[in-house]
């Protein structure tokens, strides 16, 4: 079989794609005929040695897949082979086989595709465990996405309209914003791009006043970080819920006066963690959210497929952020 491979820790042209062994399963574990794999943030910080994650090298990177169950390991009873199923892999998704547990592969409804159900999993289980579990966000208020346009963020967009919040949808420009809109956003703002000075940060907590409206936002969902979390949170209403999703933007340091002042609070969102430590409430959000796209409520938005010989082009436009919604790789 192919493999896009990480030979050695670098940028995305040091991949390669080579011929490898086919894969045999363990005990509890299937392996996949990939049709289609997602391509997220983690992968291009995996290859480049800084993830939390370290497989050993060589590896192929690729955390959730979505193809045909080919072959069965031993103690396996809850999938058969030629099931079509998602699967979160952690990597070796970037592969036409990829080994996966029994465990965390999901039967997923028959109007999705093998391209749409690459592209979900991971996105809209990190942004529904954000909004339900960590947010609690109930219906009627308002969510402020930052990063809307992104793969978590353009979940938590639908997500949050599906839970019955007003969504405001910030992003980088307004062909981003315009398709948060037409994703069920109903409003939406553009920040500015690059480091931004006190007075940039504070014309921009103007302006998320200014389109939140009222009290500001009850949930805010940062999947950005750096120079715009400090805007957001002083754009917080009182007793707010500030989520903490990503850092594409940088690590940023919060006056941790403002919570004192807006009685709000700062609350942490790791999706991986969670389907670890809690799999039966990590199953049960999964079936919601299949339930919901059975109901035509949710439909992941895929801008772009690339070819496995062109993994490191996908990976090159994550990184530049000029991806909207999400990128998927397919064999051949």
């Amino acid at each position: 079989m192919k493999a896009v491979l990480c030979k050695a820790y670098g940028p995305p042209e040091s991949l390669v794609l080579e011929e490898t062994a086919s894969l045999r399963p363990a005990e509890g574990q299937v392996v996949i005929a990939v049709k289609a794999a997602g391509v997220n943030f983690p992968d291009l910080l995996m290859i480049q040695n800084k993830y939390q994650f370290r497989p050993p090298l060589p590896f192929s990177p690729g955390g959730e897949v979505a193809g045909t169950v080919k072959e069965l390991g031993a103690n396996v009873a809850n999938v058969k082979v030629g099931d079509r199923v998602i699967a979160s892999t952690g990597f070796g998704g970037f592969a036409e086989e990829a080994l996966a547990p029994a465990a965390r592969c999901i039967a997923f409804p028959a109007n999705m595709d093998f391209v749409e159900a690459s592209a979900f999993v991971m996105t809209y289980g990190t942004s529904h465990h954000a909004l339900k579990d960590r947010a609690d966000l109930k219906a009627g208020e308002t969510l402020l996405v930052l990063g809307a346009a992104g793969g978590v963020g353009l979940a938590a967009v639908e997500i949050g309209k599906v839970m019955g919040a007003r969504v405001v949808a910030a992003a980088s420009t307004q062909e981003k914003v315009d398709l948060c809109i037409k994703r069920g956003a109903d409003a939406g703002i553009v920040y500015p791009t690059g480091a931004l000075d006190r007075d940039a940060q504070k014309k921009l907590t103007d302006d998320f006043k200014k389109v939140l409206g009222g009290d500001g936002a009850h949930v805010i969902y940062d999947g950005v970080g750096g120079d715009y979390a400090e805007p957001a949170l002083r754009s917080i209403a009182w007793e707010g819920r500030y989520l903490v999703v990503g850092f594409p933007a940088g690590i940023p340091s919060i006056p941790l006066n403002l919570t004192l002042l807006k009685g709000c609070q700062i609350v942490g969102v790791f999706w991986g963690a969670f389907t670890a430590r809690e799999p039966r409430r990590n199953q049960e959000n999964l079936a919601e959210l299949m339930t919901w796209v059975s109901e035509g409520k949710l439909k992941p938005y895929v801008s772009k497929s690339y070819p496995f010989s062109k993994a490191a082009e996908a990976l090159n436009e994550m990184a530049a952020r000029r991806v909207m919604g999400k990128i998927v790789l397919i064999p051949g």
